[in-house]
């Protein structure tokens, strides 16, 4: 059967390229074709538009680029009405998603959403349009399927979180031989540092991740580099002899830090399933801050402690995020009763994601679905 998937992000491509994995062991014929980045394409799908070209950040950033966005919406809807697909599958990536799933609807093509939009977050109202186009939906969070079901009457299939998928799958990693070929000191213990992945982002965190070099000179301080970003761009960050720069490495670094400063988002999980304790930090630009705290809902930001329903790591938002307040917050999780804490929560947390396997049961439920329609 065809395939079309739409991911817009560097989590999608990861996903979307376990996913794209999947539906290829289940259905020795797929052919798919994507919107996302190089895990999908070497994964086995046809490329049709890269997520570097897509990656606009906050309100005011959107309204800036809306020709480019509009232009994408146009050529999206002409690529996969050439391409006829038996299902098509949007992976996250609410705001262009939805306006797809909704042409896609009314063209009869058939609708899976696999990791759903927050619509727990901001924008609830959205429940609406998401029954309205979208016939199957897939979530990897264990309160999703509450609030969609009993609060919303519509019902959705939990598949258990990529991210376990993505972890287990994962090579032994050889320490001494790492920190060797990416030029890291031998001895001394790791502060990751996880910015983003958008070029706005990055640039406000590391700039205040990076004035704690000199408070904690006993540590390397290690910056995650975005597979979005190319490595010219964190050139000026690296002027510090106790900064280093890995690119398209996350896991493998964090499977050896220490503590870990981390821009919400889906790092805020992936750290925490790696058990490295964590400080999340944000800014935004202050139009889009003003914005974003009117209409999102939620008493925290990080997926950590959405899914614990309870502070398990500190985040310090807007105003919050200063270097005093960066530097007491870490000093906190690099040793005694806050890190002890903070790693026994994060075995719960594990134990509410479920186990590994959700790409193969959302690959089966899609095939499925799409042999039905």
């Amino acid at each position: 059967m065809k395939y079309y998937i739409i991911a817009g992000e560097a989590s999608g491509d990861l996903h979307g390229s376990n996913l794209i994995k999947a539906l290829k062991k289940q259905d020795e014929h797929a052919n798919i074709r994507c919107w996302g980045g190089d895990l999908m394409e070497q994964a086995g799908g046809t490329l049709a538009k890269h997520y570097k070209e897509l990656a606009f950040m906050g309100f005011l950033e959107v309204i800036l680029n809306l020709n480019s966005i509009f232009k994408n919406i146009k050529f999206c809807k002409q690529d996969i009405a050439a391409f006829k697909p038996d299902a098509i599958i949007f992976i996250d990536y609410s705001g262009f998603n939805l306006r797809i799933a909704k042409w896609a609807k009314e063209h009869n093509f058939q609708t899976n959403y696999y990791i759903s939009p927050q619509i727990w977050a901001s924008r609830e109202g959205r429940i609406e349009k998401i029954k309205a186009t979208v016939d199957h939906m897939y979530v990897i969070l264990p309160f999703e399927k509450e609030f969609y079901e009993k609060k919303h009457n519509y019902l959705v299939n939990f598949v258990g979180h990529p991210l376990l998928d993505a972890i287990a799958n994962r090579p032994e990693l050889i320490e001494h031989s790492f920190r060797t070929a990416n030029g890291l000191d031998s001895n001394k213990p790791i502060i990751a540092l996880l910015p983003g992945s958008r070029k706005q982002e990055v640039q406000k965190m590391l700039t205040l991740m990076l004035s704690l070099t000199e408070d904690f000179i006993d540590y390397e301080f290690v910056i995650a580099g975005a597979p979005s970003l190319d490595k010219e761009f964190y050139a000026t960050f690296l002027n510090d002899a106790n900064v280093k720069f890995i690119q398209n490495k996350t896991y493998d670094l964090l499977t050896i830090s220490n503590a870990a400063l981390v821009t919400s988002g889906t790092a805020t999980l992936e750290t925490a399933l790696f058990k490295v304790p964590q400080v999340v930090c944000y800014k935004a630009n202050w139009i889009s801050y003003q914005i974003a705290k009117r209409i999102i809902t939620l008493e925290y930001i990080s997926l950590v402690n959405l899914i614990m329903q309870k502070e398990v790591v500190k985040e310090l938002i807007q105003d919050d995020f200063t270097k005093q307040n960066l530097k007491k917050e870490l000093n906190l999780i690099l040793k005694g009763e806050a890190r002890s804490k903070q790693l026994n929560a994060y075995e719960e947390l594990i134990a509410k994601l479920g186990g590994s396997g959700a790409s193969s049961k959302a690959a089966s439920l899609i095939i499925k679905n799409a042999k039905t329609s």
